[in-house]
């Protein structure tokens, strides 16, 4: 989360203006400060009666009033007459026959009728407030009476039917699937195929003031404007398969919303590019599709969005203006779109699920998570008249009414702030307005069950546009917070951000690794410059800034040794909890010795070197030990050791014994022998008067012994011959021992 500027600043000018102060001493055990102030950090708690802006504030939402439970899984779709009478439908109880509903316009409900067919899809009234409902699958519409009398009005002979919508003149048009086909039902009740979509699902359909009709399909995702007449046109083909819902708001724009990811067998028609000249032929053209066209074969399907769990990749809302140009105003990855309709203001409602949500387009950049149902799918809208907004659901099916006002009071539970490890809860700081209370509890799981402490309220002070107060929940790792808002108060309540302070327990650092380095090299020595700095990088705009004390220095361990004979070094990997800076302590014991010595203490790097001619051969152990002193109180720092596995010091070199050289015939037969106390023996050399030195193996040929044995034949030469030669151990020790050959 990010930290608010009150306390990054002061961190800055410490290093900005204290440079002269500044050592390795940098505190990371220090207060640090949780914030939620965008509307992603609210999404991951929990909403009732909370609305919340794209911007990150918070603020009571309408009111939700359930008006009707069908006992039914689902409620696909929900209409109104002119009275503000409603008409609810859905299926999914396994009977074989579906339900439709009537909500009167004071509360009392009753099932209407019920019909042939395993669901209702869609629900449509006529200027006479006559109902119709139509079935799926392979199913037919039936016209339904008042007193709850049916009979089939039409039948397109589809095996589905997914939308209903009367023109002005009263003409009934039917989208459908499997074969993607519009129908159209004249006033006196003859009905043919009105259209074609070359598309398997004509899924969902609206028409607008000049009575043309608006269709989404699927699964080509297209977005069609057809005419009157019969003429269609491609609007616009969205990134998305499946167009779940168009509406026409009441300037002539449309509104239309697309799931799923398109397969690669779908047909791709270019998308427009606003401000950019489209070409009449070829890639890109402008689509016009005629009725009868040829279509390729389908297999029948339902489309994904009825099948929620193959739906990846969340929604798009999509605008077309009045020019046909189409913009993207509404995305979100997880909540899928299954309705739109237009409130009095002319905000665009979104129906989601499956988490239940509606969400309102203010504008092109801001927009409201209006309300949450609590069943997981908001499937359908019916504006009423008077301006009534209602809304069916799925998994249960029911019917809310949204609205009008707002609720008295509603709580946002936010996600569980994990600490890290255990800790101290300071004060909680709210920004917003209005009435406002705040619980918070806590817990050692990573969530909150019965197990967690109860909740407690925070007692908060006003500080302008600040509330304050100390959290009294038990010490512990995770934290959760309650915010309470209330409509008692003269000014609407809202929330914009809400942080917390809290500061993890110190926690001794570990050593993990000790590692000996080669004999005879030494790390180089590292050097440190801390220069002010006269400037500061800020992060990308829309990014947040780095959590709280962070602020450490990191010193790294090159890999890169120098030869240096007699030295011998060791490196070692700690590391703290906390993200302390360390301080580190090296001790050296030989074998069978009680005492630790102190080779350094108060080391920053986690390596050294030392000579180690100063110490007699034999066994060592190595002991490091780390303290968090840089970055605590005195008292409360921690430190832990590590004991390293025993390694040798071996300073003495080989002995060279029984050097001799007899003269064989043309030849010189050289012997001699090499032993080492400590090591075995490396390898062993020769130089014959002052030459190069060459290398001979050992009478066994491997060198895996702290004795051996060696035999050289030289040719032999006139006069005088030096013969030197040289054994190096394993710690690169050396002896040298000559004999004369005359």
């Amino acid at each position: 989360m990010s930290v608010p500027d009150r306390f990054l600043w002061p961190v800055i000018a410490r290093f900005l203006f204290a440079a002269p102060l500044l050592t390795l001493s940098l505190h990371a055990v220090e207060t640090k400060f949780w914030q939620q102030c965008d509307s992603s950090d609210f999404d991951k708690g929990s909403f009732e009666n909370i609305s919340l802006r794209s911007d990150g504030k918070m603020f009571l939402a309408p009111s939700v009033r359930e008006m009707f439970d069908s006992s039914t899984p689902y409620l696909w779709a929900i209409a109104s007459d002119s009275k503000g009478a409603l008409f609810t439908a859905g299926g999914g109880d396994g009977s074989g026959h579906s339900k439709l509903f009537e909500i009167s316009p004071d509360g009392k409900s009753r099932t209407l009728a019920v019909l042939d067919g395993i669901e209702i899809h869609a629900i449509a009234i006529d200027k006479h407030d006559q109902i119709y409902a139509a079935t799926d699958p392979d199913g037919k519409i039936y016209r339904v009476s008042r007193d709850g009398k049916s009979s089939v009005y039409y039948d397109p002979h589809a095996k589905y039917i997914w939308a209903m919508a009367f023109d002005n003149a009263g003409n009934l048009y039917i989208a459908t699937g499997d074969r993607g086909e519009i129908h159209r039902v004249t006033p006196d009740g003859k009905g043919d195929v009105f259209f074609r979509t070359e598309e398997t699902h004509a899924r969902s359909l609206a028409i607008d003031k000049s009575g043309n009709l608006i269709v989404g399909t699927e699964p080509g995702g297209l977005i069609l404007r057809i005419s009157p007449a019969a003429s269609g046109f491609v609007l616009y083909q969205a990134p998305k398969r499946e167009i779940t819902a168009v509406e026409v708001g009441p300037d002539g724009v449309i509104y239309a919303a697309g799931v799923g990811a398109r397969t690669a067998t779908a047909p791709v028609i270019p998308t427009p590019q606003p401000g950019i000249p489209q070409p009449t032929s070829g890639a890109g053209q402008a689509v016009t599709v005629q009725i009868g066209a040829a279509r390729p074969s389908t297999p029948t399907l339902p489309p994904a969005s009825l099948l929620p769990a193959l739906v990846t990749g969340g929604s798009d809302v999509y605008r077309i203006d009045t020019d046909g140009e189409p913009h993207k105003v509404w995305s979100n990855g997880q909540d899928i779109v299954y309705a739109i309709a237009i409130d009095s203001a002319g905000h665009p409602l979104l129906g989601t699920g499956n988490r239940g949500r509606i969400y309102r387009l203010d504008s092109d950049n801001m927009n409201t998570q209006l309300a949450s149902l609590a069943p997981t799918q908001t499937t359908s809208f019916a504006i009423t008249p008077q301006g009534g907004i209602f809304a069916s659901t799925g998994n249960i099916g029911k019917v809310y009414q949204i609205g009008p006002g707002l609720a008295r009071t509603g709580t946002f539970e936010s996600e569980p702030l994990d600490a890290g490890s255990f800790a101290y809860w300071g004060r909680l700081t709210v920004r917003g307005a209005g009435g406002i209370s705040v619980r918070t509890r806590s817990g050692n799981l990573n969530r909150p069950v019965t197990n967690w402490s109860s909740w407690s309220a925070v007692p908060l002070q006003a500080n302008g546009d600040e509330w304050n107060g100390r959290i009294a929940a038990p010490s512990a790792r995770f934290v959760q917070y309650e915010v309470t808002l209330n409509a008692s108060g003269a000014q609407p309540a809202d929330v914009a951000s809400v942080e917390i302070a809290y500061l993890t327990k110190n926690v001794a650092p570990v050593v993990q690794q000790i590692e000996m380095t080669p004999a005879n090299y030494k790390f180089p020595a590292q050097s440190l410059t801390l220069t002010p700095s006269t400037s500061i990088t800020l992060p990308a705009l829309g990014q947040k800034h780095a959590s709280g004390s962070s602020s450490g220095l990191e010193l790294g361990t090159s890999a890169t040794l120098n030869y240096a004979k007699g030295y011998i070094g060791a490196r070692w990997l700690a590391h703290d909890e906390n993200g302390d800076s360390m301080l580190y302590k090296v001790e050296i014991r030989g074998r069978g010795e009680t005492t630790w010595k102190l080779l350094k203490d108060k080391l920053k790097d986690n390596s050294l070197s030392w000579d180690s001619t100063a110490f007699p051969d034999g066994e060592y152990e190595l002991r490091v030990t780390a303290s968090d002193a840089p970055s605590n109180p005195p008292g409360a720092a921690l430190s832990a050791s590590l004991t390293g596995d025993p390694f040798l010091i071996d300073n003495t070199p080989p002995q060279i014994s029984a050097l001799t050289a007899a003269v064989n015939g043309q030849h010189i037969d050289v012997r001699w022998r090499a032993k080492d106390a400590r090591s075995i023996i490396d390898h062993a050399e020769y130089s014959v008067n002052g030459g190069d030195w060459l290398v001979v193996e050992p009478v066994g040929r491997l060198s895996d012994s702290e004795d051996e044995e060696y035999h050289l034949v030289l040719d032999r030469a006139a006069g005088e011959q030096t013969i030197a030669v040289r054994v190096t151990d394993y710690y690169d020790n050396q002896s040298v021992e000559k004999t004369i050959v005359k």
